[in-house]
């Protein structure tokens, strides 16, 4: 999994309707909700929790808890759109606080980096403003409304929404760096079930966030397809 922390502040911490003080990049608008959905899942879910998408991720903001309140107040998912697409283009990279902060997305380790600038078999992105538009309008339009997608009961599910921007593994598509290669490690279930339910070191605990059935399911998905 990426560390990706994709904080929903506007620039004093809080969301505002007037975003003049934040650099943003050009109003966004122009975004597919379906493109948006996944690559948050993969790029994003694994540190945001977002009932919509099914992530539980803990690492960063749970973005339906930083966008709820707002909305109650009547706020708009164009207001938010914004605020998203803002923090993408423009991450805290280095806190004050001790949280973990969220990578650019330019570059081999950036959340969002242009393929022109990857080499191999890495994540990339054809078109880095679009899929930035693309995020930000999902998440513009579903964080903080309630709607819960149903949780995914199979392993490679479970692994893509939660730990594949983390994670390098090759059955499941993805490349993330933080985490160990799986594909290299190997790990075996037991191993994996401890990591899963405990955390360790950078990695979250997804005890609270992944029922005994799901943290078997992935380990058992993880444990399996790992070097094939």
């Amino acid at each position: 999994m990426r560390l990706v922390v994709l904080v929903v502040v506007a620039c004093s911490g809080a969301l505002l309707v007037a975003l003049s003080g934040c650099g943003t990049g050009g109003y966004t608008s122009e975004g597919s909700q379906g493109a948006g959905k996944d690559l948050f899942t993969q790029r994003c879910g694994s540190c945001h929790a977002l009932a919509d998408a099914g992530t539980n991720g803990n690492i960063g903001p749970d973005l339906d808890d930083a966008f709820a309140q707002a909305r109650e107040a009547g706020m708009t998912s164009e207001t938010f759109t914004q605020v998203v697409a803002g923090q993408i283009r423009y991450p805290i990279e280095n806190p004050v606080t001790d949280a973990p902060g969220m990578p650019g997305p330019d570059g081999p380790m950036g959340t969002l980096p242009s393929c022109d600038d990857v080499e191999g078999e890495g994540f990339c992105v054809d078109d880095q403003d679009q899929a930035i538009q693309d995020i930000a309008v999902y998440v513009g339009a579903v964080a903080g409304t309630g709607i819960t997608a149903e949780q995914p009961m199979d392993g490679k599910s479970i692994f893509t929404a939660n730990c594949g921007s983390c994670h390098t593994l090759a059955d499941a598509g993805t490349t993330g760096s933080v985490g160990p290669n799986l594909d290299e490690s190997r790990p075996p279930k037991e191993l994996v079930v401890d990591r899963v339910t405990n955390g360790q070191g950078a990695m979250p605990a997804f005890s609270d966030s992944l029922d005994e059935q799901q943290i078997q399911a992935v380990s058992d998905y993880v444990a399996g397809a790992a070097g094939k």
